[in-house]
């Protein structure tokens, strides 16, 4: 009755990986990859990657160097991208220098994080521009942009 045990309810609010089925792929410090990569797995990358990526979600490491677009649903990038970037939830640490546009949903962003760039929040239920004539998303009612700064 007075435990301080979470009751098991709360321990199944732990997010899940954005695939569901925990698999993701790490590419390594020493590995450099010049093209595109498309992944349903979450990715991890320490390397150099000079192409586009589309994954489910996305961590970059402090060492990490991306030169292309990312289109992911969530981010945590911490090395240097240069490229634009899409994202549903996206984080941005003290240590990423971003050169390139930004969309996302929510946003947080470190103190000492250097972007070099325009934000512009997705509006849920507008597709984007690039994309004429496909299916729209139903706005989720909460049509107020999110900005965290972290400290």
């Amino acid at each position: 009755m007075f435990s301080k045990k979470p009751a098991p309810e709360a321990r199944t609010t732990v997010k899940p990986m954005a695939t569901g089925n925990g698999t993701f792929s790490v590419i390594g410090k020493d590995v450099t990859i010049k093209g595109d990569i498309s992944a349903s797995a979450d990715l991890h990358v320490d390397g150099r990657i000079e192409g586009d990526i589309a994954c489910a979600s996305l961590v970059q490491g402090e060492s990490s160097v991306i030169v292309g677009t990312i289109n992911t649903e969530s981010a945590r990038l911490a090395g240097t991208i240069s490229g634009s970037i899409s994202a549903r939830e996206l984080t941005v640490l003290r240590t990423a220098k971003i050169e390139g546009d930004v969309q996302y949903d929510a946003l947080t962003i470190e103190q000492g994080a250097e972007v070099e760039g325009r934000f512009s929040h997705r509006v849920p239920g507008k597709a984007p521009a690039a994309s004429a004539g496909g299916n729209a998303a139903k706005p989720t009612g909460d049509d107020e942009p999110r900005l965290t700064l972290a400290s």
